[in-house]
């Protein structure tokens, strides 16, 4: 289902989640909401060594992980910090609260909006996709991405639109973007990820 080209420094994870209904009618439980507020005790906690790594990993390619093009999970930690990180959905919501605590950017993409095959692999020169309801479109030339049939459609900084999920999305395929100078954090986000997924009544399977 998923092949991923090689990589000096990526270390990354992928499993698909099927959830007990769409995600419209699952709201959030209150103590995954609450894993998006400052303070929250997790088993994982971010730092400068964390974002560092993720940093270079990302820039491989020839990318510029820097300003608007950072990694979403730094966005997650100020967000988290004013206040303005809420609810969104049962899957984006556990993936925000794995990132925000790991330290590790994480894509989550709707597989009934996607077609397979799949692939991990570095953008080309000119690839380009919107991510957001706006039209605005990011410049994916040597970033690592997720690609589906039709082209890129998930990376570390901005996933694409056109395979976001919503409120009729019941199952997802996730990408965690993690690097091989943090050893085993990609591994120890993924349990913690995949227990709170179950806890919240959906099932679980990682990709070989």
């Amino acid at each position: 289902m998923l092949t991923v080209d090689a990589h000096p420094s990526l270390n990354t994870l992928a499993f698909t989640t099927t959830f007990p209904g769409p995600l419209g009618g699952l709201p959030s439980p209150e103590w995954l909401v609450a894993l998006l507020k400052p303070g929250a005790t997790a088993p994982l906690s971010s730092d400068d060594t964390v974002r560092g790594a993720i940093r270079d990993m990302l820039r491989h390619g020839g990318y510029k992980p820097t300003g608007r093009g950072k990694p979403a999970s730094e966005y997650l930690v100020r967000a988290s910090g004013d206040g303005s990180l809420g609810a969104i959905n049962l899957a984006v919501d556990a993936c925000n609260a794995v990132s925000l605590h790991s330290g590790l950017p994480i894509s989550v993409v709707d597989l009934d909006r996607a077609t397979a095959p799949f692939r991990v692999g570095v953008a080309p020169e000119g690839a380009q996709y919107v991510f957001n309801a706006s039209g605005q479109s990011i410049d994916l030339a040597g970033l690592l991405c997720l690609f589906d049939a039709e082209g890129p459609c998930a990376n570390a900084v901005k996933d694409a639109q056109r395979t976001k999920t919503n409120a009729d999305t019941r199952r997802t395929l996730t990408v965690l973007w993690g690097a091989k100078a943090l050893g085993e954090r990609t591994a120890r986000a993924f349990d913690w990820y995949r227990e709170l997924l179950e806890r919240a009544g959906a099932t679980v399977e990682r990709l070989p």
